[in-house]
């Protein structure tokens, strides 16, 4: 069994500055739940496939390591978060 979640909520967000150039995320632009594949990625962390997005997420640290959007990389500027836990079937 492995200890990865079977499913998560990605969301897409811009990346903006505010008034003194630091970086901030806006509101969310698109999300898509994503679920297992059962294989690894090439960035070798689990691979999540739906709605239209596939992903290589850290389960340790949740990051998304690698993802594409309608099959097109992220357009330059938007960032990808995990949202909550991940969950398991």
């Amino acid at each position: 069994m492995n200890a990865h979640p079977d499913r998560y909520t990605v969301v897409l967000r811009p990346q903006l500055t505010d008034e003194d150039n630091r970086p901030r995320h806006g509101a969310p632009l698109r999300s898509a739940t994503v679920e297992a594949t059962g294989e690894m990625g090439v960035s070798g962390f689990p691979r999540y496939e739906g709605d239209g997005v596939q992903a290589e997420i850290d389960p340790e640290t949740r990051a998304v390591e690698k993802l594409t959007v309608d099959g097109q990389e992220l357009p330059y500027g938007w960032v990808a978060q995990v949202m909550g836990r991940g969950r398991r079937a």
